[in-house]
């Protein structure tokens, strides 16, 4: 069942919601309610999403080069532009400095957001590098993956950047950084393997992905230790062991395209599928729970995350809005 609620198309923040608040009640055996919230800029095109110091949800507006931040208590959008235009904003994470720090993959730029919204940019050394994902080092530096040309950049809270490549497959295009064991995990796109990093970038290992071509994505660290990732062209999620096996587990939805994976405080595993446009859940141990179609067709879910309450929100990439997952059980 669809539910539409009249909204007043408000400007820079947002008192609820622009058009309309779109819902889905799935039905019992499904265990989960999906709705949508739209965000207030047109062309917004939100990529990573993630939970801020504040508890509020801050995202990249890939397409609008504005950073996002929603309330997931009252509805409340607030939207901040970028310095630079056009800066094509992708990667987000809060930082251990109390400030949020993002990539701007058009501008070859990393930036800080504090949580009122000042921002501040910082060129990278390489010109079309391309960053995309961002994490927090266990040193306290950013580290983002500058998938153009390879490498992975580190830069600190003041603005220090350096980059490294020796050691990585040339062409491999990192995307994802999570961390584990004091160390950079990375998902190499175009190589399909799984790279390992020292905080003093040296490369420790790549650890090839059983099928080839698989196209490894997002990435999440589970608390059992392992790192799980989707395989966007093999149709499954992939899991790194704490001895460096993999083993991959398909999805029962034929040329779905993972995107993004999150971990709930229940352990379970939960993935967008962009094409086939549902999200999915998975247990630890490889067992699908459940694909729940997403009531907005053709939305263009992307990246995942779970709030500390059991709720997930998605960024849905084409629809222009922010999901949120609400499971029933």
């Amino acid at each position: 069942m669809l539910v539409y609620d009249p909204a007043t198309q408000f400007s820079d923040v947002c008192d609820g919601w622009r058009g309309r608040r779109i819902s889905a009640e799935m039905g019992a055996a499904l265990d989960v309610n999906i709705v949508l919230h739209p965000i207030p800029s047109l062309d917004s095109k939100p990529y990573i999403v993630v939970v801020g110091p504040d508890e509020h949800l801050w995202f990249c507006e890939s397409g609008a080069s504005k950073i996002g931040r929603f309330n997931p208590e009252n509805g409340r959008f607030a939207e901040f532009d970028t310095p630079t235009p056009n800066s094509r904003p992708i990667g987000i994470i809060p930082g251990a400095d109390g400030n949020l720090w993002f990539c701007e993959s058009a501008a070859d730029q990393v930036a800080r957001i504090t949580p009122s919204g000042e921002i501040t940019e910082f060129p990278v050394l390489t010109s079309g590098s391309a960053p995309d994902g961002i994490a927090c080092g266990p040193d306290g530096n950013l580290w983002f993956s500058e998938s153009a040309v390879s490498q992975i950049g580190r830069i600190t809270p003041e603005g220090v950047v350096d980059e490294f490549s020796d050691g990585l497959t040339p062409g491999c295009r990192p995307l994802s950084i999570v961390v584990r064991d004091g160390d950079l995990w990375f998902s190499e796109y175009e190589a399909g393997q799984i790279g390992r990093m020292t905080v003093a970038g040296i490369v420790v290992r790549e650890y090839p992905i059983p099928t080839p071509n698989c196209e490894p994505r997002a990435m999440v660290t589970h608390p059992d230790g392992n790192i799980w990732f989707v395989q966007t062209k093999a149709n499954g999620l992939g899991r790194l062991d704490a001895q460096g096996r993999i083993t991959e587990f398909p999805v029962k939805t034929p040329d779905a395209s993972l995107r993004g994976v999150a971990v709930a405080p229940s352990g379970d595993l939960w993935f967008t599928e962009n094409f086939a446009n549902k999200i999915g859940r998975m247990s630890p141990d490889g067992a699908i729970i459940g694909e729940y179609e997403i009531p907005t067709p053709n939305c263009g879910a992307r990246a995942i995350i779970a709030a500390p309450d059991g709720r997930l929100f998605f960024s849905a990439h084409d629809a222009g809005a922010i999901g949120e997952v609400i499971p029933k059980r």
